[in-house]
């Protein structure tokens, strides 16, 4: 497939939410795997809700999960006199007429159809009265079918008995959705289609439009929407919705772009991919027909691989960057023995907080203690053998071997006749002031002797 060219059209009324953001991606990855074209456009004609906050949001957003686009972003705003020409043409053409119908005569044309049972469209009434104000109504065709072949969905087709002649400009000249989408699509080359299938009623309009305008509808692929565990409408009520929810969280944004991608595509059983696979294997005819369902659990796993195998040196970027550590803390998490401990924590981390809380013991100089894992493992029949450990600790001269450090525990667990963990739950408690870490004893030769059993006198 050679010129493919498509766009992401947000509007900055809103944050970028995770469908906008799959959809997103779905337009870059198919741009790049055909080699073709990936524009952004701000869809800002809605000037009352648009706002500045938003847009930078979004192209924040684009930006932190890796999509860049080509050129720069094309702004409906700028473009006021391009749409009042082709308005002007559809008018001229006959494809247009002018509307003044008064809300409550349409309010009461609704009504009176549906008491009647019929669907509450527009009856056409300026049409066969011609005047030269108000609103600007595209003319539906009085019979006839618009059929279009969708990407993911099929054969679509709708009656124009179902569509009334609807409004293209508002009565301050100002265009309407349909409309700009079917000029911006045509001059900016648009060759596919890609969004979500709430779209799908919009089509045959603007499948109208263009044929009025003589222009070359192109590609449409609608994206079955993303739902809730509930199999719901994706809300609030489920939790994060916008990407930048998901960045506060500590999830990285090569899971996210990773699990968005799969929700709804798929390549065979495979469940992790780089972006260059992505881009290799992305096509249209790999998207279900079906909503795909949130499963945050997979996410968290895919969250937890990419923290796990990320380079100890950038996991402390990425945990420093995304604000997760305090200014205190910052330039220690490069030092030699924190990159050693990294990754460990790495293994035990779901979230980039996680990264940092699993490290916090051994950045501070002093331990908060889990009052239960205190209460549960520093009993007073392991006291006085944690104190014979320190005596013997002590005559090492480092920690450098942990081999050393492991045998003087197990002569200890032999001599008492208990069992490893009882002692080194205990010490473990001492330590990181919890009962779940990484390895005690590679804690201790990381810790050195010092600092190992300065901790180790609070018992």
């Amino acid at each position: 497939m050679s010129n493919v060219v498509v766009r992401f059209a947000p509007s900055p009324t809103g944050f970028l939410h995770i469908g906008g953001a799959r959809t997103a991606i779905f337009n870059y990855l198919f741009a790049r795997h055909h080699k073709g074209k990936f524009y952004l456009r701000i869809e800002d004609t809605d000037i009352e809700r648009s706002e500045k906050q938003y847009e930078d949001e979004i192209l924040e957003s684009m930006h932190w999960l890796g999509m860049d686009y080509d050129g720069e972003p094309i702004y409906q705003s700028k473009r006021t006199e391009l749409y009042k020409q082709y308005i002007d043409k559809l008018l001229a053409s006959g494809h247009a007429y002018y509307c003044n119908c008064s809300k409550e005569e349409l309010d009461a044309e609704r009504v009176k159809a549906t008491a009647e049972k019929r669907k509450p469209v527009y009856g056409g009434k300026c049409r066969r009265c011609p005047t030269n104000t108000g609103v600007v109504r595209f003319k539906i065709p009085e019979s006839g079918v618009t059929i279009f072949n969708d990407a993911i969905l099929g054969e679509i087709r709708i009656d124009h008995k179902e569509i009334e002649d609807f409004v293209i400009a508002r009565s301050d000249k100002s265009p309407t959705y349909n409309f700009t989408v079917v000029v911006d699509d045509a001059e900016m080359n648009i060759t596919h289609v890609i969004r979500g299938d709430d779209h799908v009623n919009n089509t045959p309009k603007q499948i109208l439009i263009y044929e009025a305008l003589g222009l070359k509808p192109p590609i449409f692929a609608h994206v079955p929407m993303i739902l809730g565990p509930d199999k719901q409408k994706l809300s609030k009520r489920h939790g994060a919705t916008a990407v930048t929810q998901y960045r506060k969280l500590g999830y990285l944004p090569e899971a996210l772009f990773n699990y968005l991608v799969r929700l709804g595509w798929s390549h065979g059983d495979d469940e992790i991919f780089t972006k260059d696979e992505l881009i290799e294997f992305f096509d249209t005819n790999s998207i279900g027909s079906s909503a795909a369902v949130l499963n945050l659990e997979k996410l968290n796993w895919l969250n937890a691989h990419y923290i796990k195998v990320m380079p100890p040196k950038e996991i402390a970027e990425r945990v420093v960057s995304e604000g997760f550590v305090p200014e205190e803390h910052k330039k220690r998490l490069f030092d030699s023995d924190v990159q050693k401990l990294l990754p460990m924590i790495q293994e035990r981390s779901k979230m980039l907080g996680d990264v940092y809380k699993g490290l916090e013991f051994f950045l501070k100089d002093t331990v908060e203690y889990d009052e239960k894992a205190k209460a549960k493992h520093l009993t007073p029949e392991i006291k006085p053998v944690v104190q014979e450990l320190v005596d013997e600790l002590n005559k090492l001269s480092s920690f450098d071997d942990i081999n050393k450090i492991e045998t003087i525990f197990t002569t200890l667990i032999e001599k008492h006749n208990i069992k490893l963990k009882h002692l080194a739950q205990a010490v473990r408690v001492l330590i990181t002031g919890t009962d779940v870490s990484p390895g005690i004893f590679e804690i201790m030769s990381l810790m050195g002797k010092e600092r190992t059993l300065k901790r180790l006198q609070f018992l």
